[in-house]
C-alpha cells in the first residue's frame, strides 16, 4: 500500500509552501485549496486520505467545511491546523468530525506531521492544542 494521500486547505501562501514542505515527509500531495468552500468540492474529486484544513478561510471556515464534508462522507478524515489553541475551536472541530487539531506552532518541530499522520488515522487532539488556551 502507499503513502496516505494529502489534500491542503490553507489561503495563507507562505504557510501553504511551508505545509506541503512538511507533509511531503509523510504523505503524498495531491492538492492545495486557498479558501474554505474549495475544499468540499477537492475532497469529492479527488478523494484524498486525509484532509488537512486552517480553520479561518474566506468564504467558508475550516470547521463548517468539515461539517459539510464528513456529512456527505462519514469515512472522510479531516485534519485542522491552526494557530488558535482555544478550546472550544477543538471541541467545534471535533463535534463537527475532524480526527485531529494540530497547531501551527508544532509543524516547525518535527512532529507536525507525525501528528497529522496520528489523527488522521485516529481521533486525536494534541495536548499543546488543550493546554495553551488563548483568552
Amino acid at each position: 500500500m502507499g503513502r496516505p494521500r494529502v489534500l491542503l486547505a490553507e489561503d495563507h501562501a507562505p504557510t501553504a509552501k511551508l505545509m506541503r514542505a512538511l507533509l511531503r515527509a509523510e504523505f503524498d500531495f495531491i492538492g492545495c485549496v486557498e479558501d474554505g468552500a474549495a475544499p468540499v468540492e477537492a475532497v469529492t474529486r479527488l478523494s484524498p486520505d486525509v484532509t488537512v484544513s486552517d480553520i479561518a478561510m474566506p468564504h467558508l471556515d475550516g470547521i463548517a467545511a468539515a461539517r459539510i464534508i464528513v456529512a456527505s462522507d462519514a469515512n472522510a478524515r479531516i485534519v485542522l491546523v491552526t494557530v488558535h489553541a482555544d478550546l472550544m475551536l477543538v471541541e467545534a472541530g471535533l463535534a463537527a468530525g475532524v480526527l485531529g487539531y494540530v497547531l501551527k506552532d508544532t509543524a516547525g518541530s518535527g512532529t507536525g506531521p507525525s501528528d497529522i499522520t496520528v489523527a488522521g488515522h485516529h481521533r486525536a487532539v494534541p495536548k499543546s492544542a488543550l493546554s495553551r488556551r488563548i483568552s
